[in-house]
């Protein structure tokens, strides 16, 4: 299988200008992604572009590479995903095109600093103050949002979002959803009105995140069950 790897690549210096840069990649494994692409391109001792150029290692982040972590979702063919779970040969053309996620500010090629989503989350205090007991009914909904990998990729197609906007996203529903089946009493209260303010007020119900989650997690579910506990104070 042989693809050209089109990467949209921007310097880490402030006011540089982002630009286009394709490598050759080539492998007989039918099961390579858009990880192993990568990573073997910068294991290449000199990186050479599609053209013959010398070019600077490709910067993108990884970690786990099991769709544990979130680390290396980017932009892929125009939807937003996780490179280690994205195969190549998925991809009829002979070109796949990496951008960075447009949500969030470029700190270098493919790596953008998603620290909004954590910053929403210490601004809204969104965490217990002592420790709970699960009651065993609501396992699964707190399992279910426990999946979330805080990769941004539901931020990324979502209409209602931007990084300074009022509405904190599915990033953020999605631990509050779990917080809420876990919490009690005064918590739980906080808690909803978080909901109300942060979730509830700016979300249009578009549910394009729920297509787009790499961890599959079901969020229109979630959204239902939190807006039963927030709003109608039952579950």
């Amino acid at each position: 299988m042989r693809k050209l790897i089109d990467v949209a690549r921007q310097s880490p210096i402030p006011g540089s200008k982002p630009y286009h840069q394709t490598f050759a990649y080539e492998t007989e494994d039918e099961t390579a992604t858009v990880a192993t692409a990568l990573r073997e391109l910068n294991a290449s001792p000199e990186l050479l572009d599609a053209d013959g150029n010398v070019a600077d290692p490709i910067n993108w982040e990884c970690s786990c590479l099991q769709k544990k972590c979130g680390a290396c979702a980017m932009v892929i063919e125009g939807v937003p995903r996780a490179a280690c779970d994205t195969k190549l040969a998925d991809f009829k053309g002979s070109t796949v095109h990496l951008e960075p996620l447009r949500k969030f500010p470029v700190v270098t090629d493919l790596v953008v600093d998603r620290s909004a989503i954590f910053d929403r989350l210490r601004e809204l205090e969104v965490w217990l103050e002592e420790d709970v007991e699960l009651p065993r009914r609501r396992n699964a909904i707190a399992y279910e949002a426990s999946r979330c990998l805080q990769c941004g990729c539901c931020l990324e197609v979502c209409p209602n979002f931007s990084t300074d906007g009022p509405f904190a996203g599915m990033a953020t529903m999605v631990p509050l959803a779990r917080l809420l089946a876990e919490a009690s009493g005064d918590e739980k209260r906080a808690l909803a009105q978080v909901h109300r303010n942060a979730v509830v007020a700016g979300c249009g119900k578009s549910l394009a995140c729920r297509a787009i989650c790499p961890a599959g997690i079901d969020i229109a579910n979630l959204m239902s069950r939190s807006n039963a506990a927030a709003l109608w104070h039952r579950w």
